[in-house]
C-alpha cells in the first residue's frame, strides 16, 4: 500500500484526484446498488418483473449514452462532464431512497445510469491527457483504486442497509454530493477547452455526425473492440457463472453465501495487491498486441479449473464437497483478476493509440457501448448455456465455451499485432479511412 502511495505521488495533482475520484465513485456506487433489487422487491413489494425493469433502464440508460457522454466531453471539455455526472448521480441516488413510485423510480434510476455515461469516458480521457507519456502505468494505479472501490463499498452498504436502505441512499447521495463539490473547486479544466480535439484540418470544430462518422470509420479501433468484447464477457463471470457454480455445489444457505463473497475478495485483493507489479513485468517484456493477446488466453483458462474439477466425483460429505465448491472457481476468479490486470492498461492505452490522441472521450464513449452491449448477449448465451447443459447432461459444455472465446480473442488480438493494427499501422490506417 505504501508503494502504492508512493507511485500516486508522482503524478500531478490531477491526476491524483481522478484516482481518489474513481475510488470514492465505485465506493457509494457500490454501496448501493447491490442492495437496490432487495429493498425494491421487499420493502416496496414490487413485483419481479418490475425490479427487473428498474434495474434495466439504469444499465440501458449507461450504455446507450456512452457515445453522448464521450462525444460531449470532446466537445465541451473532460471537466464539465464528470461534475455533470456527480450531480446527476447525487440527485438519482437521493431520489432511490426518497420515493416509492414506479415513475419516479425509473427516472432515478436513468439518472443514475446516464450520469455514469457521463462522467466515465470523460475520466478515462482526462486521465489518459494528463499521465502523458505514462498513461499505461496511470491505467494500472487508476485499476488500483477502482477495484478498491467495489471492494470496500458492499462492506459499507451492508452495515448501512442494515440500519435503513434510505440511510444508505442518503449516504451515497451525499458522496456524490462532496465529488461534484471538490470537482468544481480542485479539478482543473482539460480537454475540448480550445476545440482541437474536434477541429479539422482548417481548425473548424467538426459537427456531432463528423465526430461519429470519425470514430465509427476507424477499422483497427473497430476490430480491437471487437476483440476486447471477449475480456468482457470472460471477466464478468465471477458475478455469473462462477456464482451460479459455487452455489450448484456449495448451496444457497450461509456457506453458499460465504463462498460468493471469497471469489470477490479474491478479485479484488489480487488487483489491489497485484496490478502495478503486473504492469510493470509486462512492459518490460512484452509489446503492448502480445500483453493483450496474453491477457485474453488468460482469462480463457480461468475456465480449465472448473474443467478439471467436474472430471472429479462429487464428494457426499459436506466437508469435501464445500472444498470443490469453493476452491475450483476461486482459482479461477484469481486467474480472471491476473488476465484483468494485464490486459486493462494495455486496453486504455491502446485506444489513445489507435484514435491517434484526438476525439479520446468519444473512442472511449463508442468502446464501451461496444463492450457493453457484448457483454449484455455474453451473459444471455452463457445464462442459457449453463441451463442447456445441465438439462442436457453436459455440465463441461459452458465452460468449454467461455475456454474457446478466451483462446480466439487471444488470437484475434494477436493476428491484429502481427499486422501492425495496434500500432502506428493501425494509426495511419485509421487516418486514412
Amino acid at each position: 500500500m505504501k508503494g502504492t502511495v508512493a507511485q500516486l505521488r508522482t503524478y500531478e495533482r490531477s491526476v491524483q484526484l481522478l484516482m481518489a475520484n474513481q475510488f470514492t465513485i465505485n465506493l457509494g456506487f457500490y454501496m448501493l446498488m447491490p442492495y437496490l433489487a432487495a429493498h425494491l422487491s421487499g420493502t416496496l413489494g414490487l413485483a419481479g418483473w418490475l425490479v427487473g425493469l428498474v434495474l434495466g433502464v439504469r444499465n440501458f440508460s449507461q450504455q446507450g449514452m456512452f457515445l453522448v457522454g464521450g462525444t460531449l466531453a470532446d466537445r465541451l471539455g473532460y471537466k464539465p462532464l464528470i461534475v455533470a455526472g456527480c450531480v446527476l448521480r447525487t440527485v438519482g441516488f437521493a431520489t432511490l431512497g426518497l420515493v416509492d413510485s414506479l415513475p419516479a423510480l425509473l427516472a432515478a434510476s436513468a439518472a443514475t445510469g446516464l450520469a455514469g455515461a457521463l462522467f466515465n469516458p470523460a475520466v478515462r480521457a482526462y486521465l489518459a491527457a494528463g499521465a502523458g507519456e505514462r498513461r499505461l502505468e496511470a491505467f494500472a494505479l487508476f485499476n488500483v483504486f477502482y477495484q478498491a472501490g467495489i471492494l470496500l463499498g458492499p462492506l459499507v452498504g451492508m452495515v448501512l442497509t442494515g440500519v435503513d436502505f434510505r440511510v444508505t441512499c442518503l449516504v451515497s447521495a451525499g458522496i456524490f454530493a462532496v465529488l461534484s463539490v471538490v470537482q468544481i473547486r480542485a479539478l482543473p479544466a482539460r480537454g475540448n477547452e480550445g476545440a482541437q480535439d474536434g477541429a479539422d484540418g482548417d481548425g473548424r470544430r467538426e459537427g456531432v455526425l463528423s465526430q461519429w462518422r470519425r470514430a465509427l470509420t476507424n477499422r483497427p479501433f473497430l476490430l480491437f473492440s471487437g476483440a476486447m468484447i471477449g475480456s468482457y464477457v470472460l471477466s464478468f463471470q465471477v458475478y455469473l457463472a462462477l456464482p451460479l457454480e459455487v452455489k450448484r455445489l456449495g448451496g444457497e444457505g450461509r456457506f453458499g453465501t460465504a463462498a460468493v463473497a471469497v471469489l470477490f475478495a479474491v478479485s479484488g485483493l489480487s488487483t489491489i495487491v497485484g496490478q502495478t507489479r503486473v504492469t510493470a513485468w509486462c512492459k518490460a517484456r512484452l509489446a503492448p498486441g502480445r500483453a493483450l493477446a496474453w491477457g485474453l488466453l488468460t482469462l480463457g483458462l480461468a475456465f480449465v479449473p472448473i474443467l478439471a474439477a467436474g472430471a472429479l466425483p462429487v464428494p457426499e460429505a459436506d466437508p469435501g464437497r464445500w472444498v470443490l465448491a469453493v476452491l475450483p472457481p476461486a482459482l479461477a476468479a484469481l486467474l480472471l483478476a491476473i488476465g484483468t490486470m494485464i490486459t486493462y492498461p494495455f486496453e486504455m492505452d491502446t485506444i489513445v493509440r489507435l484514435c491517434g490522441d484526438r476525439l479520446v472521450a468519444t473512442h472511449y464513449g463508442l468502446y464501451n457501448t461496444i463492450c457493453g452491449i457484448g457483454i449484455t448477449l455474453g451473459n444471455l448465451l452463457t445464462g442459457a448455456a449453463l441451463d442447456a447443459a445441465r438439462a442436457a447432461g453436459l455440465p463441461a459444455l459452458p465452460w468449454l465455451a467461455l475456454l474457446a472465446l478466451g483462446v480466439a480473442c487471444s488470437a484475434g488480438l494477436h493476428g491484429l499485432h502481427r499486422t501492425g493494427r495496434l500500432g502506428p499501422a493501425g494509426r495511419l490506417e485509421a487516418a486514412m479511412g
